[in-house]
């Protein structure tokens, strides 16, 4: 259920994004988890109820449909409250959770990673803290999630808020340590020339089918939301010759719980240190420009505003095979005059010459020429230049090897720190 205000009840606080998108979008939440919708619908509310959230009439016409239906789970695209929460179950007989709550179940579900896991239990913990009715049922693994929609820990003893303030702080601690040594695998990269391309975008906007059609590789890639939770890198070949590492994230979502952006800053962080920054649209979608608002938010929340305001994105414009003729030819016409965006088809791999041509164009751009001269025994250093810049000029004399050679001021940094260290 996806609970509207009337016309007029307020202003829309999520632009141009209507409530019968929102509500497909909730289902398509739901059924990422193997869930069974029975029924949807939207509920034009005059005002929110503090007991209820909805008005008594809507609570009994529900109840009534839960009943009939034998419905196991109430879902409310919306927040709601602790009390809310518990006064609806007593009214329907089934399992209430909300959009927060189904999105952490979502993630509870799918993390691998020893990372994820700990990311998703501290988002859920945070989130439980306010809700003592549930049980604590985070360390149930077999079926995943995080017993939001009931499950085999229901029957443990009542979360203590004393013992969830103890797990969260040791959560903290152990993220910290991730964070730790995330960033000394990022100083070790930076030793090695390559540069870091981050994909970011709304969920189910063809990240992961991207990211496999680039490199080869072979991650989940899924019509669902939410396919991709844990961040997954892979070498990628530029058509210079010159190689880059490309990381795909998790997608963004609107109203994205704060829970959910503090706990998975961490992960995130590969982002903000990204060399560049790829926004991966579905422009096949009916709300594709109210998505990118959405990823652009959480950008800014992570501290990327210079990236966002100054147009340092590159918009690949995903799914242009979904298009139809007219729209397409519109679109590829408009592109020629845009240097920010590249349509593309992840699915069948048109555009992405022109992608990785565009990439490689980019890093160069970054790079200056200097002139190096180089002993010529030192081969290493020699087949270094060559395969991490561009050579201009070369000139040998009896014992050096004189280069005028292109490379990017971390390049440059890193040459002089390897002669430093020989």
């Amino acid at each position: 259920m996806h609970p509207a205000l009337k016309s007029g009840a307020r202003e829309r606080s999520d632009g141009a994004r209507s409530p019968e998108a929102r509500l497909a979008e909730a289902v398509g939440l739901a059924r990422a988890i193997d869930l069974d919708v029975a029924a949807s619908e939207i509920l034009r509310l005059s005002r929110m109820r503090p007991a209820t959230l909805l008005g008594s009439g809507a609570v009994k016409r529900l109840g009534e449909l839960v009943a009939e239906a034998g419905i196991g789970v109430a879902i409310i695209d919306a927040t709601v409250s602790p009390v809310q929460q518990r006064n609806l179950e007593k009214a329907w007989k089934c399992k209430v959770i909300d959009r927060t709550g189904l999105i952490l179940e979502i993630f509870g579900a799918r993390a691998r990673t020893h990372e994820g896991r700990l990311q998703v239990e501290l988002a859920a913990l945070t989130y439980q803290r306010s809700r003592l009715v549930r049980s604590w049922t985070h360390l149930e693994r077999q079926r995943g999630g995080f017993g939001f929609l009931g499950g085999p820990g229901e029957s443990q003893l009542e979360i203590d808020r004393r013992l969830i303030g103890e797990r969260i702080a040791k959560l903290k601690l152990e993220i910290e340590e991730v964070k730790r040594t995330r960033s000394l695998h990022r100083s070790a990269r930076k030793r090695v020339p390559y540069p870091v391309i981050a994909l970011v975008g709304y969920t189910n906007a063809g990240k992961s089918t991207l990211f496999n059609r680039l490199t080869q590789a072979e991650v989940t890639a899924k019509d669902l939301l939410f396919a991709t939770l844990d961040p997954t890198m892979r070498r990628l070949a530029l058509p210079s010759g010159r190689q880059a590492i490309l990381s795909d994230t998790v997608g963004f979502i609107s109203d994205l719980p704060t829970h959910l952006v503090a706990a998975f800053r961490a992960t995130l962080e590969e982002v903000t240190e990204a060399d560049l920054i790829l926004h991966v649209r579905d422009l096949h979608h009916p709300e594709s420009e109210a998505q990118r608002r959405d990823v652009h938010t959480v950008l800014r929340e992570l501290g990327l505003e210079k990236v966002v305001e100054e147009g340092l994105l590159i918009e690949v414009l995903n799914k242009i095979d979904l298009l139809a003729p007219a729209e397409r030819s519109a679109l590829l016409l408009q592109a020629q005059r845009n240097r920010d965006a590249v349509p593309v088809s992840a699915a069948t791999g048109e555009g992405c010459e022109a992608l990785l041509a565009l990439l490689d164009a980019r890093l160069a751009a970054e790079r200056h020429a200097v002139e190096l001269a180089v002993p010529l025994s030192d081969g290493a250093a020699i087949a270094w230049l060559y395969r991490h810049g561009e050579v201009l000029e070369r000139r040998d004399d009896e014992t050096r090897a004189h280069f005028a050679v292109r490379l990017s001021p971390a390049d440059i940094g890193r040459f002089k720190h390897r002669r430093a260290l020989h």
